[in-house]
Formats: structure tokens, sequence, C-alpha cells
């Protein structure tokens, strides 16, 4: 487990041990680092964490204070019937990229008009993670890095709404994720694999510069993409399939020819 995810669970403690009450402001980054012993920036991204789990809120300019009330209309577990759904037939992934393509526009727009110095480093460095695992051919990490990184962008939107219902979704996403990334390593050629890293690149860099109309084009380009591949790969599967299932003399017409 990564530092800052060790540090979320002991902040996570103190909420729910009742140590601090909601309301509360939390200790000050520097005396809370000195005391659990941490780095700042580790503490920082377990913060962060919190925040767009809905446990925290941070307001601008007074500190981070912990929610008054917990989100409850949004649980992690009103997904659970989807994931189960998902693992069963993956075919519903097409579902999930259209409603990711309608929430992802909006956290892209709004990660490039409001997103932080701290909001943008995470961005790059889950960017930089995911390709060096594409690169290494390791299927499941990327997929992991690839949902981290459109995690991120959702965090750098600052809407407390939207960043509930993308961790809500994270382990959704992550399968359908993982499911398209295996397709395109298997059966997609190579140009695939780095049209998706410039697709990502072009999102980052639009956020990075601010641009929020074009961070939203890039992110219905990037889902777009993604969707017409699998839509072309099982095309391919069904005729293949097709194929399969034809008779030897429909398929060849002058193979019994000979022995006649």
């Amino acid at each position: 487990m990564r530092v800052a995810e060790q540090v979320a669970k002991r902040l996570q403690t103190f909420v729910h041990s009742g140590q601090w009450q909601p309301g509360c402001r939390i200790p000050a980054e520097r005396q809370l680092a000195q005391e659990l012993g941490v780095s700042r920036s580790s503490l920082r991204e377990a913060v962060q964490q919190l925040v767009s789990q809905g446990l925290l809120v941070s307001r601008r300019g007074a500190g981070t204070y912990v929610q008054t009330q917990s989100p409850s209309f949004l649980l992690p577990d009103t997904f659970e019937p989807l994931a189960q759904l998902l693992s069963r037939d993956p075919d519903y992934s097409h579902d999930v990229l259209e409603a990711r393509t309608a929430l992802e526009a909006s956290t892209a727009w709004h990660a490039a008009l409001r997103a932080t110095p701290s909001d943008k480093e995470r961005i790059c460095r889950a960017f930089d993670v995911m390709v060096q695992h594409q690169k290494k051919g390791d299927s499941a990490l990327s997929a992991k890095a690839d949902a981290r990184f459109h995690l991120a962008i959702a965090e750098a939107s600052h809407n407390v709404v939207l960043l509930r219902v993308m961790h809500s979704l994270f382990e959704v996403v992550l399968s359908t994720v993982a499911h398209n990334r295996r397709a395109m390593f298997t059966l997609a050629a190579q140009g695939s694999l780095e049209e998706l890293t410039q697709q990502h690149y072009g999102l980052m860099q639009a956020i990075l510069d601010g641009d929020a109309p074009r961070a939203r084009a890039m992110i219905d380009e990037h889902l777009g993409y993604v969707r017409e591949t699998l839509r072309r790969m099982q095309d391919d599967d069904a005729r293949h399939a097709r194929y399969a299932r034809t008779p030897e003399q429909i398929k060849l017409p002058g193979s019994h020819i000979a022995g006649d």
C-alpha cells in the first residue's frame, strides 16, 4: 500500500472514531504531518483522497474540515450490482463508456478551469505511470493507472458531487478500462495503443493549459475512439465466429472436386 493510502486510512480512523467531529477543522498541514511522521506531500495526497470521497471538504483560504453530513445518496455499494453485471457481461462496457463521456466532459472542463499546481502534478504523475506500464506491456497495471489518471482529473474539478460520483464509479470504470485495454493489447495494432497515449497526453495538456473547451473535446475524442475500436473488434470476432460455423463445402467450393 502506498504511503498516501496508509495516511488516508489513519485520517479515516480519526473521523470514524469521533476524534475529529463533523464540522471541525483538521490540524494544519505542517502540524499534522509532524504528528503522523509523514511528508507533507503524502499527507496532501491523502487529504485529497478523502475530499474526493466526500469525507472531508476543503474551503479555499479557510482550511480543511470534516464533512458535516455523509453524502449517503452516493455510496460505493450503490454501484455493486452494476459491477457484478459487468463482470458477467462485458458488453455493458458500451453503456459505461456513454455514461463516462457525459460525466467526464464535465470533470475535464472544470479541471481545466480549477486545477491547482498540486492537481496538475498528480495528473502528470498518473500519466507517466500509465505510460511506463504500457511500455512494459502490462495491461493490468496500465489499466489501473489509466483509471487513476481519469480519477485525478475528476479530483481537479473541485466539484464535490462529480468527485463523489467518479470515486463511487472507480471500480466499475477500472473493470471496463481493464477489459478495453486487454482487448487492445491482444487484438489491436500497436498503433491503437500509441493513439490512446496521444489522446491522454492531449487531454492532460489541455488541462495544464487551462483550455476547457479543448479538454472537453479531447474527452469526446478519446472515449469515442475507444468505443469505435471496441465495436470494430467485436464485429471482427462475430465475423470469425460466423465463418467458423460455415459448412466446409461453402467455404471451399472446389475442395471436393478432385475426389469425385
